[in-house]
């Protein structure tokens, strides 16, 4: 089944006023590429790739010919395409034409989402069942607590009250920005707000040093964290996170920073992390996610990817490593899960519910994509 056609897009949302900070930069509430592949046999598949710096290389990569990498691919054979294109980072083509590494990496992860959807519309399946359908329900967490500009605790309790109002159970708030006596007291109100009985998960967004991250896990540990989330700078954080390791019992959780399989690999084999949080969307696409998916499995790691919950379902709900997922109910922080696609699993009480249709079964807004989206190609 060749590819003989596709369109991109750029999804972008405008930063608020007060726009959402973590420990140390501004989260985009929408900056990603969309990649829709179309068949000789007349299906369609959807890809998606997720970007915290500039999409502009991606758009350049796009307008100087990549394209012509992925045209006339057998679209059901998603390893062939996706071992294709991330070779071109290791090949003078790449250098030629001005492509760089991020910009390919994640432009085979869209391209490999795309091309399963695909996969699982020929088959019939829904990917969660093609991968292994393993349960069709799943539990999910609300990330919140950001910091914004004048952002006071009485702030803060508000947005996690009007959250659990909502029905949510699972909670993961943001440290790393302020002091450890500061940050400590946010979380405070975090956990004061949703009550003992709910899941708390802290996310440093690779914030601390060392020693800090021994003194911050210390002040954390009574409010019972259901993981501690990137807490090392990036410049030596496995070998950091095996030494932290040693000093807490909140389990470890890491690797959506990484840009390739074999970085989480190495996570792995520290066995520093209790939780892998590897992003399908900006990195490896499902090709790569299904191997470290297997290799956490082995590994008695559980499966927590980062961001994109509507796609990241569909591995979770595979296999026995999958543990949950990452939504953002909140359209100010993310208006791409509110309003992107038709008809998204059901969320619920801190439950994602699947459905039969085959592939991502997910169909796009035109109204969304009308109001986010700006086709490049």
């Amino acid at each position: 089944m060749k590819i003989t056609d596709l369109d991109v897009h750029i999804l972008r949302a405008p930063n608020t006023e007060r726009p959402n900070w973590v420990s140390n930069f501004i989260v985009p509430r929408a900056n990603e590429v969309l990649v829709r592949l179309r068949t000789d046999e007349g299906i369609e598949g959807i890809g998606m790739a997720t970007s915290y710096g500039s999409v502009q290389p991606s758009i350049e990569a796009f307008k100087s010919g990549i394209a012509g990498q992925i045209l006339g691919a057998d679209a059901l054979a998603p390893e062939r395409l996706y071992e294709k294109l991330f070779s071109l980072t290791s090949q003078r083509l790449a250098h030629e034409k001005g492509w760089g590494r991020e910009p390919l990496i994640r432009i085979a992860a869209a391209v490999d989402i795309a091309c399963w959807d695909i996969v699982g519309k020929a088959a019939g399946l829904p990917l969660w069942r093609l991968f292994g359908g393993y349960r069709a329900r799943i539990p999910y967490y609300v990330t919140c607590a950001y910091y914004r500009d004048g952002k006071d605790l009485i702030e803060l309790r508000d947005e996690i009250l009007a959250l659990k109002e909502q029905g949510h159970t699972r909670f993961k708030g943001k440290v790393g920005g302020l002091t450890l006596s500061e940050d400590r007291a946010r979380m405070e109100v975090v956990r004061d707000a949703i009550g003992p009985d709910c899941d708390l998960m802290i996310d440093v967004n690779r914030g601390w040093d060392l020693p800090t991250a021994i003194e911050g896990a210390r002040l954390m540990e009574p409010l019972k964290p259901t993981w501690l989330e990137e807490p090392i700078q990036w410049a030596d954080d496995r070998r950091g996170l095996k030494l932290l390791s040693r000093q807490t019992r909140i389990p470890l959780s890491a690797g959506e920073s990484e840009t390739t399989s074999f970085g989480c690999r190495a996570l792995l084999e520290e066995e520093a992390i209790a939780i892998l949080q590897f992003d399908c969307t900006m990195a490896g696409g499902f090709t790569e996610g299904r191997k470290l998916a297997a290799l956490c499995e082995l590994n008695h790691v559980q499966v927590a990817p980062h961001h994109d919950c509507f796609i990241h379902a569909q591995l979770v709900a595979s296999t026995p490593a999958g543990r949950i997922v990452e939504s953002f109910p909140d359209p100010d922080r993310d208006p791409l899960q509110a309003e992107l696609f038709e008809n998204p699993p059901a969320l619920s009480k801190g439950w994602l519910t699947l459905n039969e249709t085959p592939g991502l079964g997910l169909s796009l807004s035109p109204a969304a994509m009308k109001k986010f989206g700006e086709r490049i190609l």
